[in-house]
């Protein structure tokens, strides 16, 4: 069980803070919510307390993995599927799952792509988004606000031709 201040990730959304533990009834039915803010736009939302573990929610990382995370980003990229619907499929699902350092894979592979202009549509909304959440979660470890880690990871990024 996580407690109020505690630094999470909610998969798909980022990296939260808890703001609170409630009682909520919610279609008659009353349960215990972690009330959570999100770092990307401050948006507000209740997750179920017995659900958190099955939605994926997870501590944010720590310095070894911040570490992990920058040597991904800023090394060669792990080739990946070759059919961009394919591959598509399944960086959605990783990115589902949360997992920081496959989100950082998926992120060092679509960037060096996107630099070599060979992004779908899709694929370029999927790098916003993956660079979105490490962003989220890696200001949180740093202590650093997001637009400072956002200027961080784009020279981590930068590090390294591919």
């Amino acid at each position: 069980m996580f407690h109020v201040g505690d630094k999470i990730v909610y998969p798909m959304h980022g990296a939260c803070i808890i703001e609170s533990i409630e009682d909520r009834e919610v279609f008659g039915i009353k349960s215990k919510y972690y009330i959570i803010k999100m770092v990307l736009g401050g948006i507000k939302a209740m997750v179920p307390v017995d659900k958190a573990e099955s939605i994926g929610i997870r501590c944010i990382t720590d310095m070894n993995g911040y570490d992990e995370v920058v040597k991904i980003l800023s090394g060669s990229y792990r080739a990946m599927e070759k059919k961009w619907n394919k591959r598509f499929r399944e960086n959605e699902a990783k990115l589902k799952k949360g997992n920081i350092y496959e989100i950082a894979e998926i992120t060092n592979y679509l960037y060096y792509m996107d630099r070599r202009g060979k992004l779908s549509t899709g694929e370029k909304k999927m790098l916003i988004k993956s660079k979105e959440m490490i962003i989220s979660e890696l200001a949180l470890v740093k202590n650093l606000c997001y637009e400072e880690m956002e200027r961080a990871m784009e020279e981590i990024l930068n590090i390294c031709e591919h």
